[in-house]
């Protein structure tokens, strides 16, 4: 007789194997034939909206682990409030303009921008814009993430750009949009202003030089033979000053050394005497005076026959250098501000290249940087060099070309924050963080702001819409025109900006106070900042299928500085209210050993080669393993960790599968006729559940993997399979005990299965599709329902929780006992249990034998004692015998019966009354 036939044996096609990409993109495939996204947005109709919106990835270059990290995070998110019965729409952006495209065009199709026509250099910057949109837009479907992929949002179409004119009307009709003449960061590199959101700050060497400013008119306060020292890192200002500013109510002291007299702040005489070399000279303070008494004094410039004047400011400290500030408000936005309040003039003789202009010379032509050793030479003729060393220290650089950028005075646009700044702060307070160092952040990036500069002088972007009188040069941007230039953008785009002259853009009949008609074009740009910035208004505020304001503004944490702020800038400005209700942020990719991935270093991972190699399902569960909150470990170790985890994961739900190959949802038995092991799965079940439903909704995705990972292979895999194979397989095909376990694996089937879909997206369709019971062609159409309450029982727990004790502890009694060759299998073994609570007494041995998956249990009595050989423990003692009689061939029992049944002499009576009830013999 082949007894192995008459076994309820599992029975799935579902493969064991992931192959996941190879299968990846048949899930895929099968999706864009079925337009997943909407059929899914379809059974949302009615339902409250939660709306994550899309920060615009840049459309420069192919995907890297960052934009893995970012888009997988936020399709987890979309997919699970789906799933929790929100209306979630996700539209994806991008973000076009920009410097970095117009380096990329100028470099990749050797393009001179000078030269080449504006509108064809525009032209291929959108080109090049549009061809990574398409190329980026494939490998974030790759990725898995669903959205309206079809109908996008770009910052470079029509619409968009017609809506971010409207934003900046808005804010200039409040008075909020002006052009000055201060300092702004300027990259030389770039030749263009930049906004704070565009600086990042790397060590930089720099000179370290004290200078003597000689007294020229002490008011009858100071005498005239007395030198004012400084200290500066930028030699290259030097040219620029105006003046030397003094703490009001610092004390200062006159110094005679070495024949000089050196006016320093007192506290810092001795520091500054050692670093120029004085501090083993004799010295003798002459006089000491308050700041505020040298206020209007008048030192003479090192270099020209020019005055520096001594002023007063708050923002002298004396943390370094002398307590005496050298002044050039052309270089510096505390120097621009001291300035003002002194009437000094601002002056930045450098050009757009940071070369110094005639106004400088002698060194006209020189790049600022390059002039340095020049100017320190110069200072050096003319005495006023105390010392010169470098000094290591954090510097502004550009963030994209990565070059120094230095502080110059130029002509920009500005939106000033200061307008509306205390709105700001008061939405900061209102908006809820899910990282709350973000809040304090946002909040002192704000409070220490002015204003923004968003004026750039390139080519790739959106125009300032400003007309100039070419009569009497003042600007003309007023609702009319703003509105004008907004329809041309609908209808044309931003480029009609650059095709058409002036007279062609100007609203019929415009004329400037003066009376004049002609005009000339702003040839400035909008920072792409103020671009995404606008997006809220540009997007959500204009797709029926959205709404305003965001539930949910998720990015890296970079964009406090960037997106989160521009987006707050230009919303509180035009309503007066925060564009998001939440703002959540995630760190960013470092190895395995922490350190920032560099091309350099030769650490980077390629999303797109683990996808090739591994599956998207891979990078998805590596990204819900981690707390995203601050940066990230990832390396090939690691991946291949979370494959194993994966692995697990996938062969649990076969198991699953194949065990419900003969069992459908009408089959399920009423939970009062479950035995209580499936109970108390149950209850692991549904505490389960409850815990992956609120992580997701807090957005704590490694609380789900780890929660999942340990059902799996604790709750499942190490005790209710292990266990319940026995009854799957030996008992009638439609017994109570096998259709109760059915019944369990059901539930854990389908519950598991929707609750892994927002991160095993591809996996979790897969075996959906092999489900024989539902009609949904997607896992991604379903709801969370919650499990039924009764599933929770708080006593069964308890009791299992010391049932599992007893468990675990005869385990390793069966383990040291197969190591000691004393039993093979567990079915070969005897268990005997002493020391047993009562509760735990009163379970029969069949009970136990079933649950220890061996052949006989002996449950001693409270006054039976041990063998010494026993393993003794807190909650039971255990000794382990091999089992008397036969290997039933069926079951696999030892039993002394075996063959007690006539009919079925080979097996146990057990087996034999299963095999003569279904007529299997």
């Amino acid at each position: 007789m082949e007894f192995d036939q008459t076994l309820n044996l599992p029975q799935t096609d579902f493969p064991m194997r992931g192959n996941l990409p190879k299968r990846e993109p048949e899930i895929l495939e099968y999706w864009n034939q079925m337009d997943l996204y909407r059929a899914v947005q379809n059974t949302k109709i009615g339902k409250k909206k939660f709306i994550l919106h899309d920060g615009p990835p840049y459309a420069n270059g192919e995907t890297h682990l960052g934009h893995a990290l970012n888009k997988i995070i936020k399709d987890i998110i979309i997919k699970s409030r789906s799933m929790d019965g929100y209306d979630a729409p996700y539209v994806p952006g991008w973000d076009t303009h920009g410097l970095p495209i117009e380096n990329a065009i100028i470099k990749s199709q050797k393009l001179n921008r000078h030269e080449v026509g504006v509108v064809e250099f525009r032209k291929a910057c959108a080109e090049y814009a549009q061809k990574f949109i398409d190329i980026q837009r494939t490998q974030f479907k790759r990725f898995g993430v669903r959205g309206d992929f079809a109908h996008p949002y770009v910052t470079m179409d029509p619409s968009y750009e017609a809506e971010q004119i409207r934003v900046f009307g808005a804010m200039a009709q409040k008075g909020y949009i002006y052009k000055g003449f201060k300092p702004v960061y300027w990259c030389p590199s770039c030749e263009t202003a930049l906004a704070e959101a565009e600086i990042e700050y790397e060590t930089h060497v720099s000179p370290s030089i004290y200078v003597a400013f000689p007294i020229r008119d002490g008011r009858g306060v100071i005498d005239q033979d007395v030198s004012i020292v400084i200290w500066t890192t930028t030699p290259w200002t030097i040219p620029a000053n105006m003046g030397i500013a003094l703490g009001p109510d610092f004390d200062y002291s006159v110094v005679s050394v070495m024949g000089r007299k050196l006016l320093i702040a007192s506290e810092l005489v001795e520091k500054v005497l050692q670093e120029v070399g004085f501090s083993q000279e004799p010295y003798e303070i002459l006089a000491t005076y308050k700041g505020r008494d040298l206020e209007r004094t008048v030192a003479k410039h090192p270099l020209y026959d020019r005055d520096s004047l001594v002023v007063l400011g708050d923002h002298v400290t004396l943390d370094s250098g002398t307590g005496a500030v050298h002044t050039a408000p052309g270089h510096g936005m505390e120097d621009y501000l001291v300035g003002l309040q002194y009437e000094l003039p601002i002056f930045a003789p450098l050009d757009d290249k940071a070369r110094f202009t005639n106004e400088a010379e002698p060194f006209t032509g020189q790049f600022y940087a390059k002039a340095n050793p020049a100017i320190l030479a110069a200072l050096e003729e003319q005495g006023a060099l105390l010392a010169q060393k470098t000094l290591d220290h954090q510097y502004p650089h550009c963030w994209r070309c990565k070059n120094p950028v230095i502080y110059r005075a130029t002509e920009q646009w500005f939106a000033s924050i200061a307008a509306f700044r205390e709105q700001m702060l008061e939405q900061v307070e209102a908006v809820s963080w899910a990282i709350p160092w973000g809040k304090i952040r946002l909040h002192n990036m704000i409070a220490d702001r002015t204003d923004w500069c968003i004026s750039r002088q390139r080519t790739w972007g959106v125009p300032i819409p400003v007309f100039y009188c070419k009569e009497c040069g003042e600007a003309l941007f007023n609702e009319q025109t703003i509105e004008h230039v907004a329809e041309l953008f609908a209808e044309h785009g931003s480029q009609i900006w650059f095709a058409k002259e002036a007279a062609e853009l100007v609203p019929e009949g415009a004329a400037c106070t003066c009376g004049s008609k002609h005009f000339r074009k702003e040839t400035d740009i909008m920072d792409v900042w103020f671009d995404s910035g606008s997006s809220h208004m540009a997007v959500l505020r204009k797709r029926h299928d959205l709404a305003w304001p965001a539930d949910l503004y998720v990015e890296g944490s970079d964009q406090y500085r960037g997106w989160f702020n521009s987006s707050l800038s230009t919303s509180v400005a035009v309503t007066g209210l925060a564009p998001y209700r939440e703002v959540l942020s995630h760190g960013f990719a470092v190895d395995g050993e922490g350190r920032k991935m560099s091309k350099s270093l030769g650490n980077g991972i390629d999303p797109m080669q683990v996808i090739e190699q591994m599956g998207a399902d891979i990078l998805r569960l590596w990204v819900s393993s981690v707390d995203y909150r601050s940066d990230v470990r990832i390396s090939n170790s690691i991946l291949k960790q979370v494959s194993e985890v994966y692995r697990k994961i996938r062969n649990t739900f076969r198991f699953l599968l194949g065990n419900l190959y003969d069992f459908t949802a009408d089959q399920k038995l009423p939970y009062e006729q479950l035995r209580e092991i499936d109970r108390y799965l149950l209850d692991r079940l549904v505490r389960l559940q409850e815990k992956c439903i609120t992580a997701y909704r807090d957005y704590e995705f490694h609380v789900v993997f780890h929660a999942v990972q340990n059902f799996c292979a604790t709750d499942l895999s190490s005790f209710y399979l292990d266990v319940a194979k026995d009854t799957l397989y030996v008992e009638a095909a439609d017994s109570a005990a096998r259709r109760a376990a059915q019944t369990v694996l059901y539930e854990c089937l389908h519950t598991l299965l929707v609750l892994v879909a927002p991160i095993l997206t591809f996996t979790a369709d897969e075996i959906w599709r092999y489900r024989s019971d539902v009609s949904e062609p997607s896992v991604q159409l379903i709801e969370w329902t919650e499990l039924p309450i009764e599933y929770r029982d708080d006593t069964l727990a308890r009791v299992w929780g010391q049932i599992l004790a007893v468990r675990d502890h005869v385990l390793q009694a069966l383990e040291l006992a197969r190591q000691e060759k004393r039993i093979g299998q567990s079915l070969g073994a005897a268990v005997h249990l002493y020391g047993l609570s009562d509760e735990m007494r009163q379970r029969s041995s069949d009970e136990w034998k079933e649950l220890l998956i061996v052949s006989e249990v002996h449950v001693h009595g409270p006054a039976e004692i041990a063998p010494k050989e026993a393993l003794y423990g807190e909650h039971v003692t255990v000794f382990v015998t091999e089992a008397k009689g036969e290997k039933c061939p069926r079951c696999w029992h030892v039993r002394q019966d075996v063959g007690a049944n006539p009919k079925v002499p080979d097996v146990c009576p057990r087996c034999a009354e299963i095999l003569v009830q279904k007529g299997l013999l």
